[in-house]
């Protein structure tokens, strides 16, 4: 039965990508030197298609994936039960080296979704600001697991 329950809640690619297009934040997890988990929360964006985004290039995070390229990022929401819906998704990071045109491409994209702008002229002018001594991170995913406990009907 529980086999059931989980193919009952699980998202489909096209729900996946419409919860993981809305504006949440996305918690990303690491691994400290010292074995421990690393864990913050981060705005994203896309490059073709897989969840980015931009940091301080002498951030923890940065720091930790050039030791181990291997990540989990959770991106969730609901109050109750009944309205949990979540995308985790445990892979490798690429990591993109400040300097770069890639991180403010991505930086753009991250922009766009959270930064009210006038324009695509002003959008680009804020990602290339704050791309200064920064990288960015791409996640490849290997596992992908979701949820949605609206499609149980209120029931637990």
């Amino acid at each position: 039965m529980a086999g059931n329950r989980r193919d009952q809640i699980r998202m489909s690619d096209d729900e996946q990508a419409e919860f993981l297009g809305g504006r949440r934040s996305m918690q990303v997890a690491t691994h400290g030197k010292d074995g421990t988990i690393h864990l913050v929360a981060m705005w994203y964006g896309f490059e073709e298609g897989r969840p980015a985004f931009e940091t301080f290039a002498r951030s923890q995070k940065v720091a930790n994936l050039r030791r181990d390229a291997n990540i989990t990022v959770l991106v969730e929401d609901g109050d109750s039960y009944e309205t949990l819906r979540g995308v985790q998704i445990v892979g490798r990071a690429e990591l993109i080296e400040e300097g770069d045109p890639r991180v403010i491409d991505i930086a753009e994209s991250v922009v766009g979704r959270y930064i009210e702008t006038s324009s695509a002229q002003e959008r680009r002018a804020v990602a290339e600001a704050m791309s200064n001594k920064r990288a960015a991170v791409v996640v490849h995913a290997d596992k992908v697991v979701t949820w949605d406990h609206h499609k149980l009907g209120g029931a637990y």
